[in-house]
């Protein structure tokens, strides 16, 4: 089977969060199980730069307002997996973020960016752009990459199939309704049976409308959306869709992410030899600058700082959480208000509390090695891939119970501990008391050396590899292509 995977970032070439990992991981795990798989990724510096033995396979000229567009074929860095590159200087050879400039404000022709990504998609799609190879699946990921969907729902027949998988449905590429003509469809989809969204072009229903099934990133998710309190707004659309909206948990590079092998981290570790975690403790309170209190629980936190990942939550719970002999390291960027309020809380907290605005990948791996515990305490998660990391690296998840992260962790209740089935720590309510609470209940725990390192067992038992998630997707892949060529 031949699958052409298309989006807007792959780690390690551009990452902005969980999806570049999914992306990374999801086609090398297709091929290692047979199928025919390669990758459409926009043309940014760090791909143009990154990608091997490029050569030209269509010279488009001038589109979408680009005056020149070619479509590249190289080899990722790395897995070597086959890599379609749109090459629009105008478009993609540019500082920032794929989505914003170096302000943290929008690029004003995303649209066309995009747009352009998914047009070329059904091109290949179509079998006009590649003459030596077309997909027989067009799996989009997130908004980026919806609108593959409705350019091949669009320009029948089209033999591939569509999957359109939503990573966050609360990010779904909105633009202005006069730049409809951009897009080059026909007019009856402005609508609200098409793309029309209050008011505005939604790239995110182009794919929940138009996609030959939809997948969320975890079960849970799945359901979630189609209720009014997680659906943003789009609950609907995704309930009329009923059976052709399924959720697959993601899976985590567990190559990549191994204590056993893990060059970054201070001493390589595993649950039969757990002793090179506190190692890689000690090292991470040195490095940082930390007391090196053997008695305080270490929490860390490795993400986006939004109200959307709770950290409100763990700002407004911290002066407790001190109190109670914690410490905290925190990695990120985000919200300007959440990282005022983290600086400050290490200016007013020194050797308790550490921040690092930015992202470092190798800094990642030595905070989940180096931590006794990971929060993830959102206000809403579609998988979450820090409490997998967590759970691998026996650094105990504290997540509220929403999305991937319900089904992930397993709460550690006195049935759960009899049982032998906890793996970290869940709350509900999404305050900073039941988020405290649970903190609070880690603490308590850890002062049982011998449960905790239970605990610390049964969460590094747990496998969250691709091979599964790669078999559902394949099995779901021949059932969407079937229901295609039964139409």
């Amino acid at each position: 089977m031949r699958v052409l995977h298309v989006a807007a970032e792959v780690f390690p070439l551009v990452k902005t969060g969980g999806l570049a990992d999914v992306v990374a991981a999801l086609p090398v795990a297709l091929a290692g199980q047979g199928a025919d798989v390669r990758l459409l990724l926009p043309g940014y510096p760090a791909v143009m730069d990154s990608v091997q033995g490029s050569r030209t396979v269509i010279d488009i000229g001038a589109c979408f307002g680009a005056l020149r567009v070619r479509l590249l074929l190289a080899r990722m860095p790395g897995s070597k997996l086959p890599v379609y590159v749109v090459d629009a200087p105008y478009y993609y050879r540019r500082g920032g973020s794929p989505y914003q400039d170096s302000r943290g404000e929008e690029w004003p022709d995303n649209l066309q960016r995009f747009a352009l990504l998914g047009w070329l998609a059904a091109h290949l799609a179509a079998e006009d752009a590649d003459p030596d190879w077309a997909p027989d699946i067009v799996h989009a990921h997130d908004w980026h990459a919806a609108m593959a969907c409705a350019y091949i729902a669009e320009h029948p027949p089209t033999p591939a199939a569509t999957v359109f998988t939503v990573h966050n449905l609360a990010y779904q590429g909105l633009f202005p309704m006069h730049d409809w003509s951009s897009l080059g469809l026909a007019t009856r989809l402005m609508s609200p049976a098409g793309l029309e969204f209050h008011g505005q072009l939604s790239f995110m229903k182009a794919g929940l409308k138009f996609a030959d099934h939809i997948t969320t990133v975890s079960p849970n998710y799945a359901r979630e959306i189609a209720t009014h309190e997680f659906g943003c707004g789009l609950d609907g659309v995704i309930r009329d869709r009923g059976a052709a909206v399924t959720g697959v948990l993601n899976g985590i590079d567990d190559e990549v992410w191994n204590p056993a092998t893990d060059p970054a981290i201070a001493e390589r570790y595993d649950a039969e030899r757990p002793s090179g975690k506190r190692s890689c403790r000690l090292a991470l309170q040195s490095e940082l600058g930390l007391h090196a209190d053997d008695a305080a629980l270490l929490v860390t936190v490795v993400s986006r700082l939004t109200a959307q990942k709770g950290l409100d939550l763990v700002l407004a719970a911290l002066p407790a959480l001190l109190q109670a002999g914690v410490q905290l390291a925190v990695q990120g960027t985000g919200e300007p208000a959440l990282e005022a309020a983290f600086l400050m809380a290490m200016r007013s907290h020194p050797g308790r509390v550490h921040v690092h605005m930015g992202y470092d990948e190798a800094r990642a791996h030595r905070l989940v090695a180096g931590a006794d515990a990971i929060a993830v305490p959102s206000r809403f998660e579609p998988c979450g891939l820090t409490q997998l990391y967590g759970l691998r690296y026996g650094t105990l998840p504290i997540v509220r119970r929403v999305g991937g992260l319900a089904d992930t962790v397993t709460d550690a209740s006195p049935k759960t501990l009899a049982e032998g089935t906890a793996t970290g720590f869940s709350f509900d309510a999404a305050t900073p008391a039941a988020f405290e609470k649970a903190v609070k209940r880690a603490v308590e725990l850890r002062q049982d050396a011998g449960a905790w390192g239970a605990l610390m067992k049964s969460a590094m038992a747990q496998r969250f590899s691709w091979q599964g998630p790669a078999q559902a997707y394949l099995d779901l892949y021949g059932a969407a292509l079937m229901a295609r060529q039964a139409r």
